[in-house]
């Protein structure tokens, strides 16, 4: 029996996204992501000065933290202060490594950009979702820096969004929720540029195995969704000509 959306969705179609900007007053760069039910707070922070490796070569650096809050999920989940889990850690690492690959850091000078994705409230899809809205805040954050003239060019070289996709009842499906997440055999997060060029796959059976024609249908469908989710981001950025920089 083939797996039925439980909200209705084609199998290669996006939960709804929408990007809310300016949702903080402080941070340079702040969006609330919201992909269905998935709600991740994205905001980007800007300080002088870089990690001691880089003191002195001209480059920037980028970084990121994530966390999830208690209330995110159906159960509480307790706050993680001075241990952070082996989850959360990958996690922050694949949004960091994911977004650095949008910057020319020689452009952007020693100074260091920190990502902080927060969940608000988790239906899946929540690192993907801090990739793709987290690109959008680190726009506004580098139209910050232009508009004040910190910068004098833009350091954005490659636009970055990612999605999750999966196997169901031997069949690919894009954007995986909660319950189709648990319920999958196989799951993938894959990151790209705007060229589709793969950035980043994160992919497992969780149990048996898949074979490369799945594969390459799972892939087919993140491009697909990609593609969209590209589009999104543009339509958001409003300084998109001044603050993107084709390499």
């Amino acid at each position: 029996m083939a797996w039925q959306r439980p909200d209705g969705r084609k199998p290669d179609q996006l939960r709804p996204l929408t990007f809310e900007q300016g949702f903080t007053r402080f941070a340079p760069g702040s969006v609330l992501t919201k992909c269905g039910d998935t709600q991740v707070l994205c905001t980007v922070s800007i300080t002088e000065g870089v990690p001691k490796f880089l003191v002195g070569s001209g480059k920037g650096w980028l970084t990121a933290e994530y966390r999830m809050l208690p209330g995110a999920t159906q159960q509480r989940q307790a706050r993680e202060l001075l241990r952070l889990s082996g989850r959360t850690q990958e996690i922050q690492r694949l949004i960091g490594r994911s977004l650095r690959a949008a910057l020319d850091f020689e452009a952007l000078g020693e100074r260091t950009l920190t990502v902080d994705a927060d969940v608000l409230q988790a239906d899946a899809g929540t690192r993907t979702a801090a990739i793709t809205g987290g690109f959008v805040a680190l726009a506004d954050a580098i139209a910050h820096l232009l508009k004040e003239g910190i910068l004098e060019r833009s350091p954005l070289k490659e636009q970055i969004a990612a999605v999750s996709v999966g196997l169901l009842e031997e069949e690919a499906f894009l954007d995986l929720n909660y319950l189709e997440d648990v319920a999958a055999t196989v799951d993938f997060n894959v990151v790209m540029n705007q060229d589709l060029g793969i950035i980043e796959i994160q992919g497992t059976a969780e149990e048996g195995s898949f074979t490369r024609t799945q594969l390459n249908q799972l892939l087919d469908y993140a491009e697909k969704g990609i593609q969209q989710l590209l589009i999104a981001q543009r339509e958001a950025i409003a300084e998109w000509n001044q603050i993107f920089m084709k390499s």
